[in-house]
């Protein structure tokens, strides 16, 4: 017999979706992902920041780029964040760029959000941009991360939570 609560099948309907949504990406996944599946998308994208200023993705072309898509509800991706942090500091002098992308987040969230967790690298709102997160294949799955050379082709991506040691063992081999 089910416990009172399991009759209202809203509530049923709200935790298997929940459960079908977490476990990919809590799932830690650690095999190599240097083919991606989808290819090399551009950085041919023109976004606005948390304070609403407009930023080029292209213009980070030159230099190692670590793009993440991400979401301020996402337990994974709160967990990678820290990581990013330490790495846009640690690797400042080889140049690292560090992007944020919030899939799904107003601005508000994200600059709110980028205040408590102490941000350093730019936050992007990703909302709206469906033909960036098709490229990025990072509209099923989040985190999403993808490792991007200087010369602007794909070194790794990362779809679900890596280890932190993954994460700098590519950027490593990206200078």
């Amino acid at each position: 017999m089910l416990h009172p609560l399991w009759r209202n099948r809203w509530l049923r309907a709200g935790a298997v979706a929940a459960l079908l949504c977490a476990w990919p990406a809590c799932a830690q996944q650690e095999e190599d992902d240097e083919i991606p599946s989808a290819g090399n998308p551009t950085l041919d994208f023109v976004l606005k920041d948390m304070d609403g200023k407009n930023v080029n993705l292209a213009d980070f072309k030159g230099r190692p780029i670590l793009i993440n898509f991400w979401a301020t509800w996402c337990p994974p991706c709160k967990a990678e964040i820290p990581w990013f942090i330490e790495f846009a500091e640690k690797y400042r002098d080889e140049r690292l760029a560090v992007i944020g992308i919030s899939v799904d987040d107003p601005a508000e969230d994200i600059r709110a959000f980028a205040e408590e967790y102490k941000v350093n690298y730019p936050m992007l709102v990703g909302l709206g941009h469906d033909e960036l997160r098709q490229a990025y294949d990072a509209s099923a799955i989040i985190p999403v991360s993808w490792l991007i050379k200087p010369d602007g082709t794909v070194f790794a991506k990362a779809a679900g939570i890596h280890s932190k040691d993954w994460f700098e063992d590519k950027i490593k081999a990206l200078f």
